[in-house]
């Protein structure tokens, strides 16, 4: 499946800017590049392939950084990943009816944009710490690994608020979980659509889209680093895309053409 080339332009062009906005808080942007895809491709089956290629590609360097720069506590964050690896394949293994998948997207992309707003709300840089015992963290991880791998996301966009809410961990330390979270569950959830003989793709076209991801993802993750304010970045971001989710649920999920 090809697209047109002014289409193709403008998927380069947002595809770089949602890398960009999403490594700076952690995340690797798969929820806003499905519903980019969603808007000038009909077929899910691609639409969640490339989502998870392209969050692969962002958040594998994302980590590399977080790991260089001493953010990246593996011990702590493989309670979250173990449940998550197998409800990610699980997930992206099952064959939805296409308007069953952009319901199930729309509405996680709802959600997503209200988490993104709510998690602007005091992030204080000093707060008190809270621990959690360990089941707590293999619950999360294997409600949202079957969540990401249905709706082809790493999951990040989930996890990241609810363990800011939590206290968790600093924030630093949380955006360095949901990338590795989100590294993890792209390549189950990639496994899965293989299993299901489900993987498409666009080619070549998806290769400049991976070119384009992996700058924003390697741009973002420095403004993260460098300890610049990401709290209009994720308003904005959520902004967008509530738009976008509602858009989705209501002209491909329910079939209705309110928007042009």
């Amino acid at each position: 499946m090809s697209v047109a080339s002014g289409d193709f332009i403008l998927l380069l062009f947002s595809f770089f800017v949602v890398a960009t906005l999403y490594s700076a808080v952690g995340f690797g942007g798969g929820s806003s590049y499905l519903a980019i895809l969603a808007l000038v491709i009909t077929s899910f089956l691609t639409i969640r392939s490339t989502a998870l290629l392209c969050n692969l590609t962002v958040v594998s360097g994302s980590c590399i950084l977080f790991y260089k720069n001493g953010h990246f506590h593996l011990r702590k964050f493989l309670p979250f990943v173990i449940t998550s690896i197998p409800l990610a394949f699980l997930g992206a293994s099952f064959r939805l009816q296409e308007h069953i998948f952009f319901i199930i997207l729309a509405m996680a992309l709802i959600i997503s944009a209200f988490a993104l707003i709510y998690q602007t709300r005091g992030l204080k840089p000093n707060y008190a710490l809270k621990k959690y015992p360990n089941y707590l963290s293999y619950l999360l991880g294997a409600a949202i690994g079957l969540l990401s791998g249905l709706v082809g996301i790493g999951g990040g966009i989930f996890l990241a608020p609810v363990l800011n809410h939590m206290k968790w961990d600093k924030p630093i330390v949380i955006a360095a979980l949901a990338s590795f979270f989100i590294l993890v569950n792209s390549v189950s959830g990639l496994a899965g659509l293989f299993w299901n003989d489900s993987f498409q793709v666009f080619w070549p076209e998806i290769l400049g889209l991976l070119i384009a991801v992996l700058l924003g993802g390697q741009l973002g993750v420095r403004i993260s680093l460098g300890k610049l304010s990401a709290k209009r970045i994720r308003l904005l971001t959520a902004v967008l895309v509530l738009f976008v989710g509602i858009r989705v649920l209501v002209r491909n999920g329910l079939n209705l053409n309110l928007f042009s």
